[in-house]
């Protein structure tokens, strides 16, 4: 590997910044590489941690020699066993290996001594730019940890945002081995702790205990000698501990101190150039100093041994690149690679933290909750894991809809719902999904085809786009409305095609006023803008317009409010009338009964403003006038934005008040939107990224939800579905792209637990057998094929 660096030098002697060295030194051994250390040598602090197989697998391509030394000191095991009320679950394939933080780092240093790297110990960095010119150094790797000074220093430039979590934990040890990755459950008349505990050597584990901090505070534990607050939890883990002692390996620290908070670290940028002695000299954030993800997924040091990976490969793939591109591709691409991990870190860290929230669930569904908490791991990758397992809880979810038990269980997207009189025979609605192809209102031929074919294409719930009960309530001229005979008359149409064709789909409506945000183009051209000409005035709950460019709306009054509620309630009886199963009122997104609940729409100073009940106060009165007219016998839903992401909306905590609010009501279902608020919004997307949301609300608020957003896959619905995050999933692009999606994603699973609309059957078997075909394949074949 040829290149323009010299020298380099880490500044700390964690995983990151003795692996980076390593690497480097072994692909290109003239390069002098200095690495600082603040500790003695071959000294360390910690017990054990955790990578995966697949990390194991990385340190193998990357330096067999350093991977083999490491994994013969693993201790590796592959079950995940957990203890709750009095019951265990324990299930296979998972693939960990543990190992002695001191062991790790002592084969890290040994084998940087081999290779030639300078190591220079018991020397604490204050000034990060004296010891750079001291080495005369080309490159400054900063793994100085968690605490970074060298962060700290340039925080102008790497822009940290460090979020301080909710929990406590303590990071102790114990000479009781644990056969399998164990996490233990034990209630407090304050609240709930948790254990964390795994063997890394021959004869010690791990045991992390953690607690909210309110449940931490309540028991008197910031009060204790670090003496008493171990014999406390021995005394609360002593189940599982077998008469074995708790140990702390912290002894510099007093009291409560060993009890801390996991910081959050996200930086915006990796990398800050200094002159350093006339020359300009790159300074790259590296492992905990760049980014930190929660000890309950153990990414921080398989994070930290990725980056050195990916930097020290980039500098390999690019040798006569200049050392700032090189930087510019490794931090392009492994910020990604790093985002995905803490957003999955994220996910597990708030599931950890509200623990309470599932305590309803019986062990089974906990369990299965638990290992999929942060997002990453899948129903089908938990197949791939301990398919036996998983055979045995998806029967125990079917037997609770009402399946008998079967070699091949029903797919838990599959099973059936009944929501008050109204039975849908799966898991999966498709969403309202705006076609801007009405005319004053009125559906038409591309409507029946639109939702005619994603009835008769197996899902459960079809429900129409958002539908106006005015003539101004209407996004843009192309959106339906429901408020003459005349279009109830072609919605009629439509259900009745449903009923008739649709092989046991239901069919809903979402009613809705724009608000601010209507009178706009159609989608497909300038959306969300002003028409061009032709625009009618808008209301809302105060004059914000939606943005700078939008027409500035008319604030309601009250005899605005009685008549809105009116022209609602006039909808609903027509909904009724013509026939639909199911009933939303739309409060999201910014529309009109959404601008009541955000405060950042709501500027109102009279009863309907300033609180967030004063903020729901018109938007439940509308609700209760619906609800009274629509059928006892059928359900209502409402769609809610849970998240305004934009400072001072909407918060997840709001979402869970407004939820009761809506249930207290009479509201049978919640579906769980966000965002589209504001224009400042700025959500942060990924697979699935709405789901945490409906998962709060169903467990906290104890009502049924939908899922929405970034739901593609039967995979994603089937993890939603049997971790009791929602209950049902809403999906709507991979609908408009494939109408009989839910077919599709059924044949994928091979599953014959669905039933098949006439005109399928006769392709249903041929499909299951390309499918297998497909799966079978060897690499070779499926080259040939592509040939």
């Amino acid at each position: 590997m040829k290149t323009s660096l010299q020298r380099i030098l880490c500044i700390g002697g964690g995983p990151a910044g003795l692996y980076f060295a390593l690497l480097m030194k072994r692909r290109q051994p003239s390069l002098e590489i200095t690495v600082v250390e603040r500790n003695r040598p071959f000294d360390t602090f910690g017990w054990g941690v955790v990578l995966s197989d697949q990390t194991l697998g990385n340190l193998r391509a990357a330096d067999p020699e350093t991977a083999q030394e490491i994994g013969d000191a693993f201790n590796h095991w592959d079950d995940i066993e957990v203890f709750y009320k009095g019951r265990s679950v324990r299930s296979g394939g998972h693939g960990f290996c543990g190992i002695g933080r001191k062991r790790l780092l002592n084969v890290l240093q040994a084998r940087c001594q081999t290779l030639g790297v300078n190591l220079v110990f018991e020397t604490d960095v204050t000034d990060d730019q004296a010891l750079a010119a001291q080495y005369n150094a080309d490159l400054v790797i900063a793994s100085d940890g968690l605490n970074s000074r060298v962060r700290t220093r340039y925080a102008s430039t790497f822009e940290p945002d460090i979020d301080t979590r909710q929990c406590r934990f303590v990071w102790l040890g114990t000479k009781k081995t644990f056969d399998a990755f164990t996490f233990a459950f034990v209630q407090t008349e304050h609240g709930w702790f948790q254990a964390h505990a795994y063997q890394f050597d021959a004869d010690t584990s791990t045991f992390i205990v953690e607690t909210p901090e309110h449940v931490w505070q309540a028991h008197g534990i910031d009060q204790m000698s670090q003496e008493d607050a171990i014999a406390f939890c021995e005394k609360l883990f002593a189940p599982y501990l077998d008469g074995h002692r708790l140990i702390s390996n912290a002894s510099h620290l007093r009291g409560s101190a060993i009890w801390i908070r996991f910081p959050r670290v996200i930086c915006k940028t990796w990398v800050h150039w200094q002159d350093i002695q006339g020359r300009n000299t790159p300074i790259v954030l590296m492992g905990d100093a760049a980014h930190t993800a929660h000890f309950s997924i153990g990414s921080g040091t398989k994070l930290a041994l990725e980056d050195a990976i990916d930097l020290a490969t980039e500098f390999e793939r690019h040798p006569e690149a200049d050392v700032a591109t090189v930087l510019q591709a490794y931090e392009a691409r492994r910020s990604v690679e790093v985002l995905k991990i803490q957003n999955a870190a994220r996910n597990s860290t708030e599931w950890f933290e509200h623990v309470d929230r599932y305590t309803a669930m019986e062990i089974e569904q906990f369990a299965y909750s638990l290992l999929t908490r942060s997002q990453r791991i899948s129903h089908e990758n938990l197949r791939l894991r301990d398919a036996k397992w998983l055979e045995g809880y998806e029967n125990w979810l079917g037997q609770r809809a009402g399946k008998p038990p079967a070699k091949h269980p029903t797919p838990p997207m599959l099973l059936p719902l009944k929501v008050r009189g109204v039975e849908l025979k799966n898991r999966i609605v498709v969403s309202p999904m705006a076609q801007y192809k009405a005319v004053d209102g009125v559906v038409g031929d591309w409507h029946f085809v639109h939702l005619g074919a994603r009835a008769a294409g197996g899902a459960a719930l079809v429900m129409v786009e958002m539908t106006s009960p005015t003539p101004e309530g209407r996004i843009t001229p192309g959106c339906p409305g429901l408020w003459n005979d005349e279009q109830q008359r072609a919605f009629e149409r439509i259900v009745r095609f449903a009923h008739e064709q649709g092989n046991g789909a239901k069919i809903g409506i979402q009613l809705g006023h724009s608000g601010a945000k209507g009178s706009t183009q159609l989608g497909w051209d300038q959306i969300d803008e002003p028409l061009p000409a032709g625009n009618w005035p808008l209301l809302s709950a105060s004059a914000v317009a939606y943005g700078e460019q939008n027409q500035v709306p008319r604030a309601m009054t009250r005899a605005d409010m009685d008549a809105m509620t009116a022209a609602f309630l006039a909808s609903t009886q027509r909904a009724a009338a013509a026939g639909f199963d199911w009933l939303e009122l739309h409060c999201a997104h910014g529309y009109l009964l959404s601008a009541f609940i955000s405060p950042l729409t709501n500027q109102r100073t009279d009863d309907y403003g300033g609180s967030l009940e004063n903020r729901c106060r018109y938007p439940l009165e509308v609700f209760k006038a619906m609800r009274a007219a629509w059928p006892a016998d059928k359900p209502m839903s409402v769609r809610i934005s849970a998240h305004d992401w934009a400072p001072g909306g909407t918060t997840p905590d709001d979402a869970v008040a407004i939820a009761r609010l809506f249930k207290a009501a009479g509201c049978d279902v919640i579906d769980v939107s966000s965002g589209q608020t504001t224009r400042q919004a700025k959500p942060v997307y990924g697979r699935m990224y709405q789901t945490p949301f409906a998962d709060r609300v169903r467990n906290e608020v104890d009502i049924l939800t939908i899922a929405v957003g970034a739901i593609s896959e039967a995979d994603h619905a089937n993890s939603i579905i049997a971790a009791g995050r929602a209950d049902l999933c809403a999906v709507a692009r991979p609908h408009l792209a494939n109408p009989a999606w839910t077919l599709h994603e059924a044949a994928r699973l091979q599953t014959r637990a669905i039933d098949w609309p006439a005109p399928y059957l006769s392709g249903r078997d041929q499909l299951y057998r390309e499918i297998a075909r497909q799966q079978a394949m060897t690499a070779k074949e499926e080259e040939e094929a592509a040939k």
